[in-house]
């Protein structure tokens, strides 16, 4: 009979043990999906802000229109994306674009001086910190999750419950490169 009831307790114990680990799965997946809706918010910031930002420079310079253009195409694929790691990749190249616009501006003085265009600048350069930020969080969720969908025994429940490791988001080389604007 004593058998019996150290059998029935190990039992009780796994089955609170898988619970426990079940529920933290649950609780990263959870934070991990409100770090993509912090980091879509973040995104969406900034492609209202993008257009006003462009608008302010093709007043100084017009015949920079292929800079122009390529901003606002690579701003719009990004807006399209499906998935978060083709939001990521499609970010990375308006990143570039970014940069290249800003780079513009150090052969307008004029724009350089404008407080609109100064103002602008200092709205996106906050969303990107905080975007970055954000991605800063949702890898720092993905490492803990896919560290406990791998370490032996919580692999077990994720097995059993399906959960599977998640990409972390990264910067694409294009991103990583400096832009070098010539005239």
């Amino acid at each position: 009979m004593l058998i019996v009831y150290v059998l029935l307790a190990l039992v009780v114990l796994l089955l609170i043990w898988g619970v426990s680990v079940y529920n933290r799965y649950v609780r990263l997946r959870n934070q991990a999906e409100e770090a993509e809706s912090a980091i879509d918010a973040h995104l969406k910031q900034r492609y209202d802000l993008v257009p006003n930002l462009v608008e302010t420079v093709k007043g100084y310079a017009k015949h920079e229109e292929q800079t122009l253009t390529k901003v606002i195409e690579a701003r719009n694929k990004a807006m399209n994306a499906g998935t978060l790691e083709e939001k990521d990749q499609l970010n990375a190249s308006f990143s570039a674009t970014l940069k290249t616009l800003f780079a513009l501006s150090e052969a307008y003085p004029d724009l350089k001086a404008n407080q609109g265009f100064l103002d602008l600048q200092a709205q996106l350069a906050k969303i990107e910190t905080q975007l970055l930020s954000a991605r800063k969080y949702y890898n720092a969720i993905i490492k803990q999750l896919n560290t406990i969908c791998e370490v032996f025994p919580s692999s077990i429940v994720a097995s059993i419950a399906r959960f599977t490791k998640k990409p972390y988001l990264q910067i694409e080389d294009e991103a990583r490169a400096r832009v070098d604007v010539k005239f």
